[in-house]
């Protein structure tokens, strides 16, 4: 009997053993974090995000395009739509100029014959609807009815992979176009050629946004090429399209890789990058790309709609900057010469004027191994045009939006330590770029502000460049640079001379000194006026660089916040479709469009931390969602998505170069920040709730911390930062002038 019960107990303790030992493991499991990201989100609405397949910062981006309708589909593809034409190589995520859809596929069934003209371009588009698409980082699928073709996509950084699936009768056909574009460009010049039994090669140069954009592409089926014909062509711009034909049915795949510099090199990126063709491997590649980025912040959280909301900002702050090079290191640079072996990864894309605000200081947190290469490819265009890129596509400088915003991302590199590159180099790329007579500067040097009758947008325009100018400053500062610390800290205060005492606004003012009239705070024309997308209510708040210097300029902090409220209080009536930019509106405050991003931290540097918190979190769960219009405004290249990544994290760089975070209200259980040498930071939030949206207390690794913000040397030293949060303001918090933050923390 003994026997019997000590054989039951050490069966049971090997029962209870396999058990234990089978949920470690499912607890050590890695986490999928791309289950938690939904490419659709912001397809809908204005936020003109990508969807489609790609990695992370990849040279492509393989998705659906529509036949195009407007703005709206700048990126190529609107979630309203219901037309397909076809599955470009290179899109935009976000922005609010179109451009790109280079290189367009389309799979077609065998009683395909084209039939172009003028009412009908695409005549091979087909309907769809979205219960037949799939997408999730990495991939994209959709059943194209009209041709009996199921059409997966997948990709690596340089080669957009195509498995088509033809499921009708007789031979199977694939459409090439390169007159498409996005309908914002046109095509210059055009080359299509079969090379092999079953290749292709080509390129098309365009003009658009990119004014002269090249790019060369390389092309292998998995089947012979039955007919190659190029069934449209143009006597001066070459030719267009294409028809390729392939025996049967069946499953074709498709692997085009794309090249600035030749088509010879572009094969080179395909034999690098992808040579084979399992479609499945590739796929599971790009899905362990995304989910070693993704996993670099972990969140808790119970609500999966935040979790969505999250880890889509979080991959959406990952389409661009994009890589601009070729696997041998080659690019062609704004010069349109070829560049061999420089030292970095080229990068472009860079639309500045909005991601120099917080996205860019996001990559020093969770991406410090790319913040070298980006600022290489920087500088490496400054040598070549002569000045720091302003909005940099495709190896073209598009001039686009107001300041020189390359300049506080190289300074916050800089000041954080980044060392990567020449500073010496950096800095004269900074200086020389202020120091041109170009865009309003000239009046900058000699009067101090730019003259509303002399430029249009021209204190939208005074106002960045005093933030580019306190960041130069910064770095002179930190390299020992006296002269040029004083001539930009100086130019830095410029801002003071677009602010009207009596009004309290930031207005126009004429050469002769005189503000421009009549005045009115809330007009906005959309870039016919002093302002740029926005109007004096919205820019007024525009000096991140010293916040304690506005707050002067208002009579004081009880002043400053009643004015600040009234910015979320006043109506929206007369803004709301003066300008599709304006948008996201809480009052006259946007959050649609960047010049706002900073301002609801303001309250902060008034000893109002709790005010902060209370707009952070009404932004956080009401502009930003799960669902398709999910995003209030454009992406513009991962700006709108940096923001709510760092504010629902619980901070936010109000300051874009001075290394400091200033809290919001944290939306999470938990946060993980992973960095450098195995160190993590931990952000937890005691008593977190709905209701409980106001910071009560802080500690930081165990001790009280009764500062507003936290800086990044803190969080690159690793530890741990508790939020114990309430349903009432704690008014005390952060009341006391030396736990404010501060303009000046390096």
């Amino acid at each position: 009997m003994r026997l019997f019960f000590n054989l039951a107990i050490a069966l049971a303790l090997l029962f209870l053993s396999a058990c234990n030992s089978e949920k470690t493991m499912q607890q050590e499991e890695p986490t999928d974090f791309t289950t938690f990201v939904d490419p659709m989100i912001g397809s809908d609405y204005h936020g003109h995000v990508f969807v489609g397949a790609s990695v992370p910062f990849g040279a492509v981006q393989l998705g659906p395009n529509n036949p195009t309708q407007g703005w709206d589909w700048c990126s190529g593809y609107h979630y309203s739509d219901s037309l397909i034409i076809g599955f470009a190589h290179t899109q935009l995520s976000g922005t609010g100029i179109g451009d790109l859809g280079d290189v367009l596929f389309m799979p077609l069934s065998g009683d395909y014959t084209p039939n172009f003209d003028g009412e009908n371009p695409y005549d091979w588009q087909a309907k769809y609807t979205h219960a037949n698409e799939s997408v999730k980082p990495g991939y994209y699928s959709i059943d194209i009815d009209r041709y009996k073709v199921k059409a997966e996509l997948t990709a690596t950084e340089r080669v957009g992979f195509h498995k088509y699936d033809f499921k009708g009768e007789g031979n199977s056909k694939v459409l090439i176009d390169l007159k498409y574009g996005t309908g914002w460009d046109a095509i210059q010049k055009g080359e299509l050629k079969q090379t092999g039994d079953q290749s292709i090669a080509g390129l098309r140069f365009s003009k658009g946004w990119a004014a002269d954009q090249r790019v060369f592409f390389h092309t292998e089926f998995s089947k012979p090429i039955a007919n190659f014909e190029v069934v449209r062509s143009d006597s001066e711009k070459g030719q267009i399209t294409a028809l390729v034909e392939f025996e049967g049915n069946g499953v074709l795949m498709v692997k085009t890789a794309i090249s600035p510099v030749s088509t010879e090199n572009a094969k080179g990126n395909l034999v690098a990058e992808l040579n084979d063709w399992n479609f499945e491997n590739t796929q599971k590649a790009a899905t362990e790309k995304w989910n070693a980025e993704l996993g670099k912040i972990k969140i808790e959280t119970a609500s999966i709609a935040d979790k969505k909301t999250f880890y889509t900002s979080l991959y959406h702050t990952m389409i661009a900057p994009s890589l601009f090079d070729d696997t041998n290191g080659d690019y062609r640079g704004t010069d349109k010469e070829v560049y061999t072996n420089p030292g970095f990864k080229n990068y472009t894309t860079f639309s500045l004027w909005d991601t120099y605000r917080a996205a860019h200081p996001l990559f020093t947190i969770f991406q410090p191994e790319r913040v070298d290469d980006f600022v290489n490819s920087l500088l490496a265009a400054f040598e070549q045009q002569g000045k720091l890129p302003v909005w940099h596509l495709w190896g073209n400088e598009t001039n686009t939006m107001v300041g020189y915003h390359s300049v506080p991302v190289i300074a916050d590199a800089y000041l954080k330590g980044f060392r990567g590159f020449d500073a010496e180099k950096a800095f004269h790329a900074m200086k020389t770029s202020a120091l041109l007579d170009e865009r309003g500067l000239d009046y900058v040097k000699e009067l101090g502000y730019i003259p509303a009758d002399k430029m249009v947008e021209s204190v939208a325009m005074g106002l960045e460049y005093a933030i580019d100018d306190w960041c130069i400053a910064a770095m002179a500062k930190a390299m020992g640079k006296t002269e040029d610390y004083e001539l930009f800290s100086k130019r830095a205060e410029y801002y003071r001379n677009y602010f009207d005492p009596a009004s309290k606004f930031m207005r126009g003012k004429l050469s002769d000194g005189n503000w421009r009239t009549p005045f009115d705070p809330i007009s906005s024309q959309h870039r016919s006026d002093d302002f740029c997308e926005g109007n004096s209510w919205q820019y007024t708040w525009l000096v991140p660089q010293n916040p304690e210097g506005l707050i002067q300029l208002q009579g004081g902090e009880e002043a400053f916040l009643a004015k600040l409220d009234s910015l979320f209080s006043i109506s929206s009536e007369q803004v709301e479709g003066a300008s599709n930019d304006i948008s996201g509106l809480i009052g006259q405050y946007a959050h649609g469009n960047e010049p706002s991003h900073h301002t609801t931290y303001l309250y902060t540097y008034a000893g109002a931390q709790w005010k902060t918190a209370e707009k952070v979190r009404e932004i956080c769960t009401t502009m930003y969602t799960d669902q398709p219009d999910g995003l209030c405004g454009n992406e513009d290249c991962g700006q709108m998505s940096a923001w709510y990544v760092l504010s629902s994290i619980g901070f936010y760089p109000v300051n874009p170069a001075n290394g400091a975070y200033v809290f919001g209200s944290p939306l999470f259980d938990t946060v993980e920040l992973s960095f450098p040498e195995g160190k993590t930071f931990t952000l937890s939030t005691q008593n977190n709730s709905k209701e409980n949206l106001y910071i009560q207390s802080v500690s930081l690794n165990g001790e009280p911390y009764t500062k507003t913000y936290i800086t990044h040397k803190q969080l690159q030293a690793g530890g741990e930062l508790v939020f114990t949060m309430g349903n009432t303001p704690n008014k005390d918090f952060g009341s006391k002038a030396e736990d404010r933050p501060e303009s000046v923390v390096y």
